[in-house]
């Protein structure tokens, strides 16, 4: 057996277990950083830290004061926080009490989230702030099941015997622990791999969300498969910023427990650009929406400075795709990721004048970013390789503990999602169907025994709903999701999320675009602008100032994003081809519910907003 099966296989049953052993282990060392506003509002937040003990002591008051309110093994208390460090705490001292984590996300409105509370049967909601709390407080009267909110900040919350803050909830532990000072040690003891550690309720694209039970071994699995990948080390600083609520933002705190790396914690988006410099991380892990906006950025303001940075930044633009197409290549074959001299000089000239700001404007330090969630466009990505900020795409689902694939450090390869994790099988089905087996997939969905049985065989195999194909040596393509697959009324199947992710790499200027054509004779394409990319193109051309709305509504911005389409077009099959297109007023967001928290496309959702366009595009033709 080799050592990372020992490793696997001899996991410890649950990640509780892992986080008491990481504190006996290193209890000085820094665990986590997260940002301090200052008091006026004003200037840069104040960075504070938590030691591992630091972290320990108020995790075990939080289990204990959790276990004082008389929550039992397995039974549910829900966390609706953005990502921030008390989030983790609390999902640890729900983890020491031996409960179960639900999950939810601050965005979700009261109605789903009181369904979410009583599906759940959650005892206690961890809840945020002042607007999470009044959720629960509306809906009082559905969730008798739910004996107490406890707030994070409790900035305007009036607290009384349902209400209690997080630092009262503390407070009780604490006393508890000082009458029983084992208690909590005794809870974590007492967990079986099989016991339920997290309810994490698909966001979906249609219906109502499937709460996913994942026992205490997916957890404990993961941060030991994680681990064996060598991708992190003890000396790694991780920026988090993705959402908690999220199974890609919750797998990423197993993998620092077991590593024992720093992690600095802060949920905020509109603060990543400002954070980066601040928090110099080794490494990160976003969702492909990010890496587009930097790239659209960086494109924008290359053409708002004229045309002769414009074409500079082209041209490195190419030499950074060829430069990466042949590091990896050669890799692949020789095992060294060198490249042809003459393309060497032109990358280190072109490292100079683009790249190197890029790397910088990420905090200097960046060895590697984890992708996941949905797929970056390919030519995105080898931008990035080749401008030294390496993007390791990988591949999981909510049912499979989020990390079921990731591709392996310096043999990485742009387009694929890499390998299986240690100890996770992985096989293509008839219909190209990926199905995954191993410690990592979900018990099945919470309640609902018919639909589980719809994607989990009795022998173990997970059928994921994505396409995709196998490279002799173990490498994985997506494809796309088996039911987004568009047949035309001429029988061509067209994967929309692949013409999509083209288009995101040619258009500096795109937020979102979905390609429709199911059952039709022609593609056609809805696309919203990013409003921030847009601004600069807009000044140039007499619009300054102009609402977004009026803005994509001129005839010049869609002459423009007419030349991306055409552009676009040349590199596509015929069928694949878009022949009309229209730009919506507005661009796609989670409060509309058209994409979701982790940012993906709700097609059903969008296709039903704006079926008036996508009808408008088709009239007067006739339909195969």
């Amino acid at each position: 057996m080799s050592d990372t099966q020992t490793l696997i296989e001899n996991r410890p049953p649950s990640v509780a277990t892992l986080f008491l052993e990481r504190v006996a282990a290193t209890p000085d060392a820094e665990a986590y950083r997260y940002p301090v506003p200052p008091a006026s509002g004003e200037g840069p937040d104040d960075w504070k830290s938590l030691t591992w003990a630091g972290t320990a002591e108020r995790v075990r008051a939080i289990a204990a004061g959790l276990i004082e309110l008389g929550v039992q093994p397995e039974e549910r208390v829900a966390l609706a926080s953005s990502t921030r460090v008390e989030w983790i705490l609390a999902d640890l001292g729900i983890l020491c009490a031996g409960a179960a984590t639900t999950t939810i996300y601050p965005q979700t409105n009261a109605e789903e989230s009181a369904y979410i509370l009583s599906d759940s049967q959650s005892r206690v909601l961890i809840a945020e702030n002042a607007e999470q709390v009044a959720k629960a407080v509306d809906q009082r009267a559905e969730l008798p099941e739910l004996t107490r909110v406890v707030v994070i900040d409790a900035a305007g919350v009036e607290t009384d015997d349902w209400v209690i803050s997080l630092a009262e909830l503390e407070r009780r532990g604490a006393a508890r622990l000082a009458k029983d000072a084992e208690l909590v040690t005794e809870r974590v003891a007492a967990i079986t791999k099989d016991q339920l550690a997290t309810l994490i309720y698909t966001s979906g694209t249609t219906g109502r969300p499937k709460g996913v039970r994942l026992p205490h071994d997916c957890w404990s699995y993961m941060a030991k498969a994680i681990a064996a990948t060598g991708l992190v080390s003890g000396g790694d600083v991780q920026y988090l910023w993705l959402p908690l609520a999220h199974v890609f933002g919750k797998v990423l705190t197993s993998g620092q427990i077991e590593v024992g790396h720093v992690t600095a914690v802060d949920g905020r988006v509109d603060k990543i650009i400002e954070n980066l410099p601040v928090v110099r991380p080794t490494y990160m892990a976003a969702v492909p929406r990010i890496f587009e906006k930097v790239y659209n950025g960086v494109a924008a303001k290359a053409k708002a400075g004229g045309g002769a940075k414009y074409k500079i930044f082209q041209w490195a633009a190419g030499v950074a795709r060829e430069y990466a197409k042949a590091a990896q290549d050669n890799f692949r074959r020789t095992g060294t990721a060198s490249v042809p001299l003459g393309l060497g000089a032109r990358h280190k000239v072109a490292d100079t004048l683009v790249y190197a700001k890029i790397r910088e404007a990420f905090g200097g330090n960046l060895r590697a970013c984890v992708s996941g969630s949905a797929a970056l466009a390919p030519e995105i990505g080898y931008f990035f390789s080749g401008a030294g900020i390496h993007i390791l795409e990988g591949y999981g689902l909510t049912e499979s503990s989020a990390a079921s694939f990731v591709n392996p450090g310096e043999a990485y390869r742009t387009g694929t999602v890499g390998k299986p994790l240690p100890g996770t099988e992985v096989r293509i089905a008839d219909d190209g169907e990926i199905l995954l087996r191993g410690p990592g997939i979900m018990q099945g969905y919470h309640n609902l025994p018919e639909k589980t049985a719809e994607v989990l065989e009795a022998d173990g195999w997970f059928h994921t709903g994505d396409i995709g194909e196998l490279s002799p040596d173990g490498y994985l393509r997506i494809t796309d999701r088996k039911k987004d697959l568009i047949k035309t009324s001429g029988g061509k199947y067209i994967a929309p999320a692949e013409v999509e992710g083209r288009f995101k790499a040619v258009c500096p200027y795109v937020s979102n675009i979905l390609v429709h054509g199911a059952d039709r004779n022609y593609c056609t394409a809805l696309i919203a602008l990013d409003e921030a990319a847009l601004a600069g193109w807009a000044a140039e051309n007499g619009m300054e100032g102009k609402p977004y709305a009026e803005i994509v509504a001129a005839p010049a911005t869609v002459d423009m994003v007419d030349g991306y389409v055409q552009q676009l077009n040349e590199g596509l099959q015929r069928w694949q081809t878009i022949k009309k297109f229209r730009l919506l007023p507005r661009d796609l967001d989670v409060e509309h519910g058209e994409i979701t928290p982790s940012l993906k496309l709700k097609r059903p959702v969008v296709e039903r907003e704006y079926k008036d366009l996508i009808e408008e595009m088709y009239a007067g033709t006739r339909e195969a």
